[in-house]
Order: structure tokens, then sequence, then C-alpha cells
């Protein structure tokens, strides 16, 4: 997707990507708003999230799954849904759904409840026999603070499990898990979880955009992000490639860009 050649650019990985993926989080729009979203930057999103349980009230959810089927962007219901069925004791209806719906993907979390790991494994394992698994770590409560080695014991375990990439709860605010209260990126903790998780199978919440550039600027352009909002697609992607300018000299050669510096 451009419009023009430019140097020094940074590579992008294409799709279907293993890195460099954007999850675009889906809190109820319209069908036609989701046409406009696909026609303006479908390419760019590699996944899209239908947040907590809006999927239950979304009108004509079978069209717009099939809107974004076509324009090969998966999709998968929030993890809170699937809290929701889980709590019920509804696992066999939730895998039902899926197949009702025609989902390839799904999310497991814990985020608003109490599973056991032992438990949360056993979902992964029998759902990553259905479909691509994507298991979110951390919890939705600022009172559940986990340590890094319970970060990386999770992780890891879960991708074990059968997960395809976990993904690191930030919640859409992004005051949580691995940010403080003010948004600000706990730089040490992420740091700890990168050096024992391979960052290829983290995707990171991230929906504000000073935290888009901190994992940009520190992971480089093929970070994996997610929460991204519909309207934030485009301008992700400028921060990815350094047409921004927070990411300005991100990508730009020392001896080009010093005499402008």
């Amino acid at each position: 997707m451009k419009n023009f050649d430019l140097p020094f650019l940074p590579e992008r990985t294409q799709k279907p990507r293993k890195s460099g993926i954007t999850m675009m989080m889906d809190k109820g729009l319209s069908n036609t708003q989701t046409e406009y979203i696909i026609e303006s930057c479908g390419e760019l999103i590699d996944f899209v999230k239908f947040g907590f349980g809006t999927s239950y009230l979304t009108k004509n959810l079978k069209i717009k799954l099939a809107l974004y089927k076509e324009a090969n962007i998966n999709c998968y219901l929030g993890g809170t849904l699937f809290e929701a069925y889980a709590v019920r004791d509804m696992f066999d209806d939730y895998r039902k759904l899926l197949d009702d719906l025609d989902l390839e993907v799904a999310e497991v979390s814990d985020g608003c409840i109490h599973i056991d790991q032992e438990k949360k494994l056993k979902y992964i394992s029998e759902l990553s026999n259905q479909v691509k698994v994507l298991s979110e770590v951390g919890s939705k409560s600022a009172d559940v603070v986990l340590s890094d080695g319970e970060w990386i014991s999770k992780m890891n375990s879960e991708l074990e499990a059968g997960s395809w990439k976990v993904i690191a709860e930030a919640r859409e605010s992004g005051t949580i898990g691995i940010y403080d209260s003010k948004g600000g990126a706990k730089s040490e903790m992420i740091d700890h979880i990168s050096e024992k998780v391979n960052a290829e199978n983290i995707i990171w919440e991230a929906p504000q955009k000073a935290q888009q550039v901190w994992f940009i600027n520190h992971f480089g352009a093929n970070v994996n992000l997610g929460n991204i909002a519909p309207e934030e697609v485009i301008p992700l992607e400028t921060l990815r490639l350094g047409l921004r300018g927070d990411t300005f000299f991100s990508f730009i050669p020392d001896d080009v860009a010093k005499p402008f510096k």
C-alpha cells in the first residue's frame, strides 16, 4: 500500500504476517463503517477483535464477519465473551458458537474471572484443535499484579499449550497490565518479558499513540500491536514507517539525518 516511492523506510512484513501484526478493535461499527475501513486500510489490518461482549449486540453480525473475511482479515470474539461462557460452564456452547459464526480464531483470557492456569491451558489446548488461539495474559483489575516471572511463565506455558500468540493485557484504556495508571510503559518489566519470551509471539496491547511510539522505537517497525482504534490504523502505519514526527528519525541512516537534526 503506497502511492509513491521514498527511500529509507523500514521493510514491512506482508500478509499473512507472523510479525508486524496490527489488531484492530471493533466495538460496534456498522456494516457501512466496516466497508469504509476495509476500503481505506484493510490490507493493514491482520485481526479484528469484537471488543468484550459487543458481538452479542452487533446487528447483522454474520454479514459483517463475511465482509472482513472477504478482505482477508481474521476476526475473533473478545476474551470477555469467552469468559462469560466459561463462568457459566458453557465451553462446549462457545465452541459451537465459533463454528456457527465460521470463525477461525478465538481468544482465551482470564481478565475478569479467575481461571486456574491448568484449566486455562486445557481450554487453549482443546480450542487449538479447532481454531487459531490467541491467549491473553494479565487481569483487567488493578488489584491483580503479576510479577515478571508470572508473566513469563504464563506466556510460555500458553504458547506451549497451543496458543499462536499471547496478548499482553492493557485493556482498551491502556492503563493496566504492562502500563502504569497513567499509560506509561513498564519498560523494565517489558524488557524482562521479551528476554524470556520471543517478542514475535507477543501482541502488545497499545491503544494510546505514545504507547505505539514506545514499542516501535523499542522493538522496531514490525512489533505486534493490538487494541488499535479503527481511525488509528493508518496513523499507526505511518508511525511504523517513520512518516510521523514521533518516529521520523527512527529509520533514517545517521549520515543522512545528521545535517537535519
